[in-house]
């Protein structure tokens, strides 16, 4: 083995995001506790559990939308809650991705598709602009939006359709950590399909690591390699994704599948 392929091997033998106890509360009330968990390059977290469990405070203290209490997050050896703010911005820019449930809260509503994908692409440095117009033009094919559409604002497209062009927006400047927040809430069932077969196949093909929150066991199942239940602000299970839902050994897990195959 070559130095240049040791050291690949090195790399993804390493945790690229480590969380270490980490707490939440609002006030009396607890947002989430002593999480604990190592996500790895190419790899996809599902976080599951009923509303009010604590998944979507975990997701935004991980992505910096909220400041934890108590713990520790380390991504690529680097302590983000000890980062200043320019350089939290800055990766959250550049390395870092946050789909948004609701579409709207992702885009620029006033400014076209295309404008919104290169958005992204100059925050990053980009300033050519037939380059800029050509990557947006390739990332809206890319989630199967048609070329004619480039200038329509988002206003004018269907829910999925806007989901798709977040997504876009999002990806384009290539991510190693996209972190995503009920990514097919809302959607009709056909629509959640081929969003999840556009979803798994960008994963795959780029290689990006995830943080995923639904709750939907069926999402998870399609998308996510390893999963953690959430009750009450506190991880009750968490394991490989078809080991938890196929065999699950905590009571609250049983009962979140039991509900699903009754359904």
């Amino acid at each position: 083995m070559g130095v240049v392929e040791a050291d690949m091997r090195a790399a993804l033998d390493q945790p690229l995001l480590s969380v270490t106890g980490l707490t939440k509360r609002y006030g009396a009330r607890i947002g989430c506790s002593d999480v604990s968990f190592d996500l790895f390059p190419g790899e996809v977290m599902g976080i599951v559990g009923e509303s009010g469990s604590g998944k979507s405070t975990l997701l935004s203290c991980l992505a910096g939308h909220l400041v934890p209490d108590e713990g520790q997050v380390t991504y690529s050896g680097r302590d983000v809650l000890a980062m200043a703010e320019t350089e939290r911005r800055r990766l959250s820019r550049t390395e870092w991705a946050y789909v948004h449930q609701n579409p709207r809260d992702g885009l620029r509503m006033g400014v076209s598709a295309g404008g919104n994908v290169g958005e992204r692409l100059m925050a990053v440095g980009a300033r050519h602009y037939g380059e800029i117009r050509g990557a947006a033009a390739d990332w809206l094919g890319r989630v199967e939006i048609a070329a004619d559409r480039i200038d329509d604002r988002p206003s004018a497209f269907s829910g999925g359709m806007q989901q798709r062009l977040q997504i876009a927006r999002n990806l384009v400047t290539g991510p190693r950590l996209v972190f995503m927040d009920e990514p097919t809430g809302g959607l009709d069932v056909s629509v959640q399909a081929r969003l999840l077969d556009l979803l798994r196949g960008l994963v795959r093909d780029m290689g990006l690591s995830v943080i995923i929150v639904t709750h939907d066991l069926a999402v998870v199942r399609l998308l996510a390699d390893r999963l953690m239940v959430m009750k009450g602000g506190r991880v009750v299970e968490q394991g490989l994704t078809d080991q938890v839902l196929d065999d699950p050994q905590d009571a609250y897990t049983q009962l979140l599948v039991s509900s699903v195959l009754q359904v």
